[in-house]
């Protein structure tokens, strides 16, 4: 257990909030003071509200148990008119047959699909929502059944998620799962894996960080209508955060963003998705909405009339878009483009291409070279101006490794004049060569799988799309 007044010194030197530290500052107290981090959370807990260490842990485990409740329900007897009886239906499997065949790992997931069958029965205590009380549940139910005999373990598990939690309850103002199920979820949960394991403060950072990456921005499945899609929400984000945690502890792999921009960058992505995806996914899916007759009966004919309308032409859209996508898919004897270094095929492959058209536009020795690029794009010069240099000076493709490698000590060595500039338009990607006998540009928008779309270029459009042709570039439709 840490010293209170020691880590109240520390976090007055830093000038925190004491009291209302964010989590990435309780990391940062737990480094320097060599301490758990569960333990940091629980100090700062006890002092703010002037409680003993056994009245908050007995007061946490008094939170969690309307919710336990709720998940016993879904294990043993509960059915959902979303997720049927998946409860039940997981808890039947033995010891080690679940799932993911880890016993303490099906157990976080089983009780965590559990809980939103008990939720659609009985109801959940919200956190942010309803969505992250799922994981945040499953996981303490978890470590009350394996490790009985380790309460201090528990609570400060316990600590972790709740310090968590209550950030992300603040920062969900709207739907979306990112800053509930599937975001806090994974994030509070990986956290408690490296908790449970003993890991670092360092490693609970990076395997949090790890964890809310892939769950940015993803919307409700939407807005907990549609049977079945929640279960890969609210389980996947207890296996993302198994994953990070495993990660985070086991590898190298670096990480570099401090949890608390993470946090803070999901809170407002959380937003923007409500405003821009929500709508697309409602429109989709509002076809497959389960609905309860005994409700719509109280909904005029017109109205039911009209709904039904719009699901068949839903459907019929979404069929031929999909037919689309087919039809131009590639055929599975050739279905990827050329290898990309610079580990991105759209913020390296995409304007590296269009470097190299612009290489074979101009004539005679190259003496200067123009990039313009997106935000998105500018952002992530780092990686793909190299690219973009190496094609429009020598013509390299954009599975040239050595001549990524090589290319800015040989514009120095070269002396080719350059000069990058960050343009407004969306997907923008332009490459201008001055050369001594003939000069070109390209002008393209930024597409996946390193392709574009050729909007102008000099000295022609047409002579652009023949080089494209024969350097194997994919140019499609806007």
């Amino acid at each position: 257990m840490t010293d209170v007044e020691t880590l109240k010194r520390i976090a007055g030197e830093k000038k925190y909030d004491w009291g209302h530290l964010t989590i990435g500052q309780c990391i940062q107290l737990a480094e320097e003071c060599n301490a758990d981090v569960g333990d940091v959370i629980l100090d700062e807990a006890e002092d703010r509200e002037g409680k003993t260490r056994a009245r908050v842990s007995a007061e946490m485990e008094k939170a969690f148990e309307h919710n336990i409740k709720a998940a016993t329900i879904g294990l043993t007897t509960g059915k959902s008119f979303l997720l049927g009886a998946v409860g039940q239906d997981l808890n039947q499997f033995p010891e080690g047959q679940g799932v993911t065949g880890n016993a303490f790992l099906d157990k976080v997931l089983t009780n965590t699909l559990a809980a939103q069958v008990g939720n659609h029965t009985i109801g959940l205590r919200p956190c942010a929502g309803t969505g992250d009380s799922c994981p945040y549940t499953g996981f303490v139910m978890a470590v009350k059944e394996l490790y009985p005999e380790d309460p201090d373990l528990l609570h400060r598990i316990m600590a972790v998620i709740l310090k968590i939690g209550g950030m992300y309850r603040i920062g969900k103002c709207t739907t979306g799962c990112n800053m509930e199920g599937i975001g806090a979820g994974a994030c509070a949960a990986a956290a408690a894996f490296v908790e449970l394991a003993g890991g670092t403060p360092e490693q609970m950072e990076r395997a949090m960080v790890l964890a809310i990456s892939p769950t940015i921005a993803v919307p409700c499945t939407p807005r907990v209508l549609v049977p079945g899609l929640c279960a890969t929400h609210i389980g996947g984000g207890i296996l993302i955060a198994r994953l990070a945690s495993q990660l985070a502890m086991r590898t190298s792999l670096p990480s570099t963003v401090p949890v608390d921009v993470m946090i803070a960058m999901a809170a407002q992505c959380h937003l923007k998705s409500a405003e821009h995806v929500v709508p697309v996914t409602i429109q989709y899916m509002e076809p497959f909405f389960k609905r309860e007759a005994s409700v719509d009966a109280y909904v005029t004919d017109a109205v039911k009339e009209a709904e039904k309308k719009r699901k068949a032409e839903v459907i019929s859209r979404a069929s031929q878009e999909s037919r689309e996508l087919a039809r131009k898919s590639n055929p599975i004897t050739a279905p990827f483009g050329d290898a990309v270094v610079g580990g991105s095929s759209e913020g390296v492959g995409s304007p590296t291409n269009c470097g190299r058209i612009a290489h074979f536009l101009a004539k005679g020795e190259i003496r200067k070279i123009h990039v313009e690029l997106c935000p998105e794009l500018f952002a992530r010069r780092a990686i793909n101006i190299p690219g973009v240099l190496m094609a429009a000076l020598d013509g390299s493709s954009t599975s040239d490794a050595e001549a990524y490698k090589n290319i800015m000590p040989r514009i120095r060595e070269k002396k080719i004049e350059v000069t990058v500039t960050e343009v407004p338009e969306p997907s923008a990607q332009r490459v201008y060569i001055e050369a001594t006998e003939q000069n070109s540009f390209v002008k393209t928008l930024n597409r996946a799988g390193a392709r574009l779309v050729l909007l102008d270029a000099s000295p022609s459009r047409e002579l652009a799309l023949q080089l494209a042709e024969k350097l194997n570039i994919v140019v499609i439709d806007p």
